[in-house]
């Protein structure tokens, strides 16, 4: 009882962090979305987009899912100083030689694009290898400084990113903004009252269990991945940069709805659901609470911008992104239900049944696809 008592305290004590923290966050990156969309021409966020796009995929290989294997509690990660290290010598090893493979590939692209890969390879190699004190963290459902970085990093990047585009500079007012996240990342981690500090280590049983258990959720991942960015992908590839700067600005203006309550939500129930997966009775209430959480205050926030979006876009960002206002409307809808799809899938990984996730997403993605080029060619970005 102590201990369902003690997690339960934790979650709620995490989750009013993190709303706090998002309700800074995503004021500040709202008024930041809504100058750079005034000062930087559409097809900026088209190269920025694709190249992420690219990158957020990709970079998925080298996580081989072990953030589930971590967050899952077994008796090969009872240890966490040792699981820790074991993680982190795994994600160098594996992030290094990704890292490899992408500097190849980016030679293949155009000017504007490969310099894009190149900068977001280099920053989100950095950010990956952070990924195991954040993940120590989320384990021990203790998210006061993790949203203290969340904080620090909007205020940042937002200063860097608008004084880059006041003095007329393009594609780096964005790219910046990685760099700011990889470098604030690595100071509030490791260097200041460190979480952990960064060693390596091998211990056969723990490697065993990451790919193991990585293996099942490897596939879940990337298909949730796939999901998220093939869309942004075929758009930058198929009808072009510039109607991927409307694509991508219609799904970020479409998130903040679900920022104020969905961000903070999902960022706990991974580790709250890992914690509680041996007490069925708490697991299912910790569950039911957090879905209707998200379904009463996403209905009324998306809701209302879906009836305002005419008037939002021209006097927030002017009439040059009218041509965005379909695909703005649909995707208030599709981020209204994705929070909800990633609590099941937190669910299902942390009662150690991933194979769940991966068999709905390839449903999904394969829809997606025929989706694609289906809807897509004929009607554009309202079609994807």
């Amino acid at each position: 009882m102590k201990r369902s008592q003690g997690i339960a305290q934790r979650s709620i004590t995490s989750v009013s962090w993190n709303i706090v923290a998002n309700l800074f966050r995503v004021a500040i990156l709202f008024v930041r979305s809504v100058l750079l969309a005034r000062l930087l021409p559409v097809e900026v966020f088209g190269v920025y987009a694709l190249a992420g796009s690219i990158v957020t995929l990709t970079v998925i290989v080298p996580s081989f899912g072990m953030g589930g294997a971590f967050l899952h509690r077994a008796s090969e990660t009872e240890d966490e100083g040792q699981t820790a290290a074991v993680h982190f010598t795994l994600k160098l090893l594996f992030t290094l030689a990704w890292a490899a493979v992408m500097v190849v590939v980016s030679l293949f692209a155009d000017s504007q694009v490969r310099t894009a890969l190149l900068a977001l390879t280099v920053a989100t190699t950095g950010a990956q290898l952070t990924q195991t004190p954040r993940l120590i963290l989320m384990r021990r459902v203790v998210h006061r400084r993790l949203a203290l970085l969340d904080i620090l990093n909007a205020l940042f990047t937002t200063a860097v990113a608008l004084a880059l585009a006041w003095q007329g500079v393009t594609l780096w007012a964005l790219l910046a903004t990685d760099f700011v996240t990889m470098l604030l990342s690595v100071l509030l981690l490791f260097v200041w009252r460190p979480v952990w500090r960064p060693h390596l280590a091998w211990a056969k049983p723990v490697v065993r269990y990451f790919v193991r258990f990585g293996s099942r959720n490897f596939v879940a991942v990337l298909l949730n991945q796939a999901l998220d960015r093939f869309d942004d992908i075929w758009t930058g590839l198929v009808l072009g940069e510039t109607a991927l700067g409307f694509y991508s600005r219609a799904y970020t203006f479409a998130t903040y709805p679900r920022a104020v309550l969905a961000a903070p939500l999902n960022a706990v129930t991974g580790g709250t659901y890992a914690e509680l997966k041996d007490d069925r009775r708490r697991l299912s209430k910790a569950f039911f609470r957090a879905n209707a959480a998200l379904v009463r205050t996403g209905f009324l926030l998306a809701g209302l911008l879906a009836l305002i979006a005419p008037e939002f876009i021209v006097l927030m960002l002017g009439a040059k992104w009218l041509p965005m206002l379909d695909a703005f409307r649909l995707m208030l809808v599709f981020t209204l239900l994705d929070p909800i799809k990633m609590t099941v899938a937190d669910l299902f990984i942390a009662v150690g049944q991933p194979e769940q996730v991966a068999r709905a997403r390839a449903i999904q993605l394969a829809v997606l696809v025929a989706g694609l080029f289906i809807l897509g060619l004929p009607l554009g970005i309202t079609g994807v």
